[in-house]
């Protein structure tokens, strides 16, 4: 008899134990972010503020958006992509790997010259400008040129001004703008090209000059669900509209964007 009661009270306990279980999980949930590797600053302090608001984790991976998006291609698990260009959430659209009405873009940038912190001179990044003759023996810290966003654009400004040809033999070219702006601020690139958002996120470089906006493709960071996205990815992508993280992205030096 008290065994029966006993194994009868333990069932109960189980019950209401898994209960517990499964009314915690139904409360929080996990949306896995794939983003642009210059947008780490801001979606870290983001993400820290939505979980503390909601119970709700974000799982952040930061790269470049070529190698975000060819993950994605590749089957790895994401619900939210976040890319520094439009080519590649166009890459994703055509393989129809997006839910495409969630498509819409966030924010935009400007592209910056960057030196160390105690660089003394400053360049007006107009037609004809030396950056080769200012570059002194070393090397141009760059995004790759041919798939990295901030390379691409950073090319685009460089041919545009006439000074591509100078330069080109010259790049240090890295596999994302953030680790460009590290070998700045480690002294082993005399000059980079990256966001403006990159420079504020680090006290090792200053801003030495600003490409003008009509030497390179308006830099836009559009953002949609993968088709595999639960429910809950919707309600962090309006977060990301949201006045508290529009603060966080101005703060960081972002344009946010009209909303569709």
């Amino acid at each position: 008899m008290h065994r029966r009661t006993f194994a009868a009270g333990l069932l109960a306990a189980s019950v209401f134990a898994l209960s517990i279980f499964h009314a915690a999980g139904a409360v929080a949930g996990e949306v896995k972010v794939f983003a642009a590797a210059s947008l780490k600053n801001a979606l870290d302090g983001i993400a820290k503020d939505w979980k503390a608001e909601t119970g709700n984790d974000v799982v952040l991976t930061y790269a470049a958006s070529s190698a975000l998006a060819k993950q994605v291609e590749a089957g790895a698990p994401a619900d939210l992509f976040i890319s520094a260009d439009l080519k590649w959430m166009d890459y994703l659209a055509k393989a129809d790997l997006i839910k495409k009405d969630s498509r819409e873009n966030l924010l935009g940038n400007a592209l910056v010259l960057v030196g160390p912190k105690d660089a003394a001179k400053t360049y007006e990044l107009l037609k004809g400008v030396d950056l080769a003759g200012a570059l002194a023996g070393g090397r141009l810290a760059v995004g790759a040129v041919d798939s990295v966003p901030a390379g691409i654009y950073a090319r685009q400004a460089l041919i545009s001004l006439g000074a591509w040809d100078g330069v080109k033999g010259k790049l240090a070219e890295s596999e994302n703008v953030r680790a460009a702006l590290l070998l700045v601020s480690r002294g082993e690139a005399p000059l980079g090209i990256v966001y403006m958002t990159d420079s504020k996120a680090d006290a090792g470089v200053k801003v030495l000059g600003s490409f003008p906006e009509s030497s390179h493709e308006p830099i836009i960071y559009p953002v949609a669900e993968l088709k595999s996205a639960p429910a809950l990815t919707a309600e962090f992508q309006k977060y990301l509209r949201s006045k508290k993280a529009e603060t966080v992205f101005t703060g960081q030096g972002f344009t946010v964007l009209s909303a569709k």
